[in-house]
C-alpha cells in the first residue's frame, strides 16, 4: 500500500487515496501497538528473574501482568472482531418453537436474558417489535416472538454466534403432575444495514406490502388508540418485518424498512452460503439450524454450548446475563 501511495498519480482518485491513506495509518497503529506489547513482554520477563530477590519487584511484576494482559486481552477482542459488519449494531430475534405455554414462556426468558446481558455491557437495548403468547404465570406473559435493537460496541461481531436453536429442560411450571418438558426457541442475528450498497440490491416500492395495526401489550393493553405499528411485507420473498415501538407511525415505518433490509441482506448471506457449499459437496440441513446451547434445569443444573464444549452449572446466573465465557468463548475455540 505504502508502494501505491507513492506513485506520482495516487491522489488523482481522492476517495480511492483517502481509504488507502487511512487503511495505511491504521496498520501502522496496529503493528506499534503490537511492537509494545512485545516489549513489555520482555520487560516482563526479566522482572520475573528479579522477583524472587525483591518483594516490591514481585509486587510490581504482578501489577505489570495484570496490566499486559488486559491490553492483550483488548488487542485479542479486535483480532477476532474484524468481521466487516462486527462492528454493527445488531438486531436480534426470538421465536418460540413448538410447545405452546411452556416455549413462550422460554422465548420470555431469553429475551431477558439478553437484555441483562446487553445492561452488564452498557449497551442500549430496545424492543422494536414483540407478539404475546397464551396464559400468564406469576405475572409473566409468553412471548410468541421479539425483536431487540442493540447498540453498543461490536454488538454485532459478538452476539452473532448466538444465532440458532436453543433448548430448556425444566419441570414444567404449567404441569399440574409436575412434569418435566423440553422447551426450544430459534435466535437470529442481523447486522443493522445502512446501505443499499450493503444489501446489494434496491428495495423497490412496488415489491412491498406495508399494513398498519394497534401496538398491543400483554392482556390486550394498547399503547395507543391509533394504528401506529407497522408490517411490512417484501412480495418477491414473502419476508416481513414489523415496528410497534415508536408512537409515530412514519418512525415506526423507517424501523421495519431497517429490520427488512437486514433479513434480505442475511438471506442473500445464507444462498451464497449453500452455494458455496454445493460447490465443496457439502449437505445442507433444512431444520432450524444447527443447535446453539442446551439449559437444563433438571434433573441437574448445567448450561452447555454444543458447539465449543463450554459449560458451567451456574444457571442462574447465564440466565440473568453472565454470557461472557460463551460468546468470548467461541471465536476462541474456532481458532
Amino acid at each position: 500500500m505504502e508502494k501505491i501511495a507513492s506513485q506520482p498519480d495516487f491522489w488523482h482518485y481522492k476517495d480511492k487515496a483517502l481509504k488507502i491513506s487511512q487503511r495505511i495509518a491504521e496498520l501502522k497503529q496496529e503493528l506499534k501497538n503490537f511492537n509494545i506489547i512485545f516489549q513489555e513482554l520482555k520487560d516482563l520477563k526479566e522482572f520475573q528473574r528479579l522477583a524472587s530477590q525483591d518483594g516490591k519487584i514481585a509486587e510490581q511484576t504482578s501489577k505489570n501482568y495484570l496490566t499486559l494482559k488486559e491490553k492483550i486481552l483488548k488487542i485479542e477482542q479486535k483480532v477476532f472482531l474484524s468481521g466487516p459488519y462486527d462492528k454493527r449494531t445488531a438486531l436480534l430475534e426470538i421465536f418460540a418453537g413448538a410447545g405452546g405455554q411452556d416455549a413462550q414462556d422460554w422465548a420470555r426468558i431469553l429475551l431477558r436474558m439478553y437484555q441483562k446481558y446487553c445492561q452488564k455491557k452498557g449497551w442500549q437495548a430496545k424492543i422494536i417489535f414483540q407478539a404475546f403468547g397464551q396464559g400468564v404465570w406469576e405475572g409473566e406473559i409468553g412471548l410468541k416472538e421479539a425483536t431487540l435493537e442493540i447498540k453498543g460496541s461490536f454488538a454485532y461481531g459478538l452476539l452473532k454466534r448466538e444465532k440458532g436453536v436453543h433448548r430448556l429442560v425444566r419441570i414444567s411450571p404449567f404441569s399440574s403432575q409436575k412434569l418435566r418438558h423440553t422447551s426450544f426457541a430459534r435466535v437470529e442475528v442481523l447486522p443493522e444495514i445502512i446501505t443499499s450498497q450493503d444489501l446489494g440490491l434496491k428495495i423497490l416500492p412496488k415489491d412491498l406490502k406495508i399494513e398498519t395495526f394497534r401496538a398491543s401489550g400483554p392482556g390486550g393493553q394498547h399503547v395507543n388508540r391509533r394504528e401506529s405499528a407497522v408490517r411490512i411485507t417484501h412480495l418477491p420473498t414473502g419476508i416481513t418485518a414489523s415496528s410497534q415501538a415508536e408512537r409515530q407511525q412514519g418512525l415506526n415505518r423507517k424501523t421495519a424498512i431497517k429490520v427488512l433490509s437486514s433479513k434480505l441482506f442475511e438471506l442473500r448471506q445464507k444462498k451464497l452460503e449453500k452455494e458455496k457449499a454445493k460447490m465443496k459437496g457439502m449437505e445442507i440441513s433444512a431444520s432450524w439450524g444447527h443447535q446453539t446451547r442446551s439449559y437444563i434445569l433438571h434433573p441437574y443444573k448445567l448450561v452447555k454450548d454444543l458447539r465449543t464444549g463450554l459449560e458451567t452449572s451456574e444457571v442462574g446466573a447465564v440466565l440473568d446475563g453472565e454470557l461472557d465465557q460463551f460468546i468470548q468463548g467461541e471465536p476462541k475455540m474456532k481458532s
